[in-house]
């Protein structure tokens, strides 16, 4: 995950989205965070944003994990030297020439730090944007700029301009080095032509004043072409987010139809945003016109693929088709493609929300296949089947069929007591408490439950806890002769625990079992109780008065099944 948190990061730098780049390789940094190259690639995406401080931060951690790597020291030396700590960034080169002393990039950097340290405060305000290490970068990531950067001529001006800042103010009339200029300080400037600029009026006519080099060129048809489609395209852009809010705006008063409207026309206008896609899909999911809601999730999906979307986007378009497969589902009866989709969703992104739609999703698949798998009369044919087996002491066998029974009527309760018996009899006491226990819930007039569930206890050698059970029986059946006799068993062993009637090893099995009765160690650990079983020993006229109490003497009964305690 942490590999494809960094892949992420990495194409989001390479489109020049150096946000995007820092989220997704801080999404990386927490998975593995003892990993340097991703403190490095998101040292290098904070110097592209200028934030400086940033990026020294994750300079200083890369070099801290991983001392020798050359890249680190690079980072480190970019980041003091966009901060204008020009010693520090001439120290950060060298130390890493040491380890690499042929290293084109910490050379380069070097002779920057060491210009930068012996140059002049730049004359002109506006010059200190090209000294940045990240320039380049910058100007990349502009559309008009990047075509700029085809020109020769121009990149000899940006390369002058950036060696020595005192010569931009010999190219103030070039709307190229202005246009730059507007992207490297992040403002809109306004040339003559009617391009956006920040060049103030006495700058202007100082530039026209001073005399200098001949007018550079204007630019070229194909450069000139690109500009006025990146403007087109950030108006298309601008129009189709209005379009949005005004689908937004519809959606909230379940005017569907018009916002339905709305989110098409963005669409038309800018097709490289998928939240028209997934907002449409929201209100064809509230009209109940499932298909194209899950059309707009799928074109959405492998539109975000394509254009690198935020991984949260194509998540959320996930779990909207998710949603509306769950809504045909309930006609088609078939929830295997929205729990796919759900899964799908989840390895994108893991929203609770999410989380939540795919455990209600395969809740519904089970309790559909249950109820297309009951059938009372099949079930009864099951349990007649391992009522057979049952005789004939075919114990597993008999589980299979009932087992089945059970899937075919889970509320059969004599299904559940008959599988209780053959578990009693294969020794697998716990899967036979529960399906006696389930047997009672069922049906708790049905006697047989009981006679189960004594069975086992007394198996388990709890005697007080089977006796419990017995009685509670004998309540909906008094005259029941299995729960009678259970009773009486189990007095005879409860009395032989009162009289000590064990061997050492009987009695260290049986103490040893009920030190791990919750029951019994909550007993024991009573300080009252404590006191009594002392009196016991110690003082006998309290331990008459204990003995008129109830409760303790129920107490000092389950110790005494337990073999904790012997009276004599």
């Amino acid at each position: 995950m942490a590999e494809e948190a960094k892949a992420k990061g990495n194409a989001a730098f390479s489109a020049g989205d150096f946000a995007a780049a820092i989220r997704h390789f801080s999404d990386a940094i927490a998975l593995a965070p003892s990993n340097h190259v991703l403190y490095s690639n998101r040292s290098a995406a904070h110097a592209s944003l200028q934030n400086y401080a940033e990026a020294l931060s994750d300079a200083q951690k890369t070099v801290e994990l991983k001392p020798d790597w050359p890249k680190g020291y690079s980072r480190l030396g970019a980041a003091h030297l966009g901060l204008g700590h020009h010693r520090d960034a001439v120290s950060a080169y060298k130390a890493g020439l040491q380890i690499d002393p042929n290293n084109d990039a910490l050379k380069a950097g070097l002779a920057d730090a060491q210009a930068a340290a012996t140059r002049p405060p730049p004359t002109s305000p506006f010059a200190t944007a090209f000294s940045g290490p990240d320039m380049w970068a910058r100007l990349t990531a502009d559309a008009t700029a990047r075509a700029y950067l085809q020109q020769p001529d121009f990149v000899k001006i940006m390369q002058d301009i950036q060696k020595d800042p005192n010569k931009f103010n010999l190219h103030l009339s070039d709307q190229r080095v202005m246009h730059a200029i507007g992207v490297l300080l992040n403002v809109k400037i306004q040339t003559p032509n009617g391009d956006d600029a920040a060049v103030s009026e006495e700058d202007e006519a100082e530039s026209v004043s001073r005399p200098g080099p001949e007018p550079e060129p204007e630019p070229e048809p194909e450069a000139a072409e690109v500009m006025e489609e990146e403007k087109e395209k950030r108006d298309r852009k601008g129009r189709a987010q209005k379009e949005k809010e005004s689908g937004n705006a519809a959606y909230k008063k379940k005017d569907f139809e018009t916002a339905i409207g709305h989110y098409t026309k963005a669409l038309e206008l800018d097709d490289e945003d998928i939240s028209y896609l997934t907002n449409r899909a929201a209100v064809y999911l509230e009209m109940g016109k499932f298909e194209e809601c899950i059309k707009d999730c799928e074109k959405a999906v492998e539109k975000g693929r394509e254009l690198r979307t935020d991984y949260k986007m194509i998540a959320r378009a996930l779990t909207r088709k998710g949603t509306a497969l769950v809504k045909m589902a309930k006609c088609s009866k078939d929830y295997e493609p929205a729990i796919e989709t759900f899964q799908k969703a989840l390895t994108e992104h893991r929203n609770p929300d999410t989380l939540k739609k795919l455990n209600e999703a395969e809740k519904a698949k089970k309790e559909l296949e249950q109820e297309e798998y009951f059938d009372p009369k099949l079930a009864d044919e099951e349990r007649e089947k391992g009522n057979e087996l049952f005789k004939q002491q075919k114990y597993p066998e008999a589980i299979k069929h009932y087992t089945e029974a059970i899937k075919r009527n889970p509320k059969d309760h004599k299904a559940y007591s008959n599988r209780a018996a053959c578990y009693t009899k294969l020794g697998a006491m716990p899967e036979g408490l529960k399906d006696a226990e389930k047997c009672i819930e069922l049906d708790p007039t049905f006697s047989k439950g009981y006679t189960r569930k004594g069975a086992v206890q007394f198996f388990m050698k709890e005697y007080d806890k089977a006796m419990e059970t017995y009685k509670e029986g004998l309540k909906h059946d008094p005259n029941n002769q299995e729960l009678l006799d259970g009773i009486k068993r189990c007095v005879e062993q409860i009395n032989k625990a009162s009289r000590g009637d064990f061997t050492p090893e009987e009695l260290k099995e049986r103490q040893a079992k009920a030190m791990q009765d919750p029951e019994i160690q909550s007993i024991l650990q009573d300080p009252i109780m404590r006191q009594v079983l002392t009196d016991f020993q110690e003082n006998p006229s309290a331990a008459q008065e204990h003995t008129k109490n109830p409760m303790v003497m129920n107490k000092i009964q389950k110790l005494i099944s337990a073999g904790i305690v012997q009276m004599k």
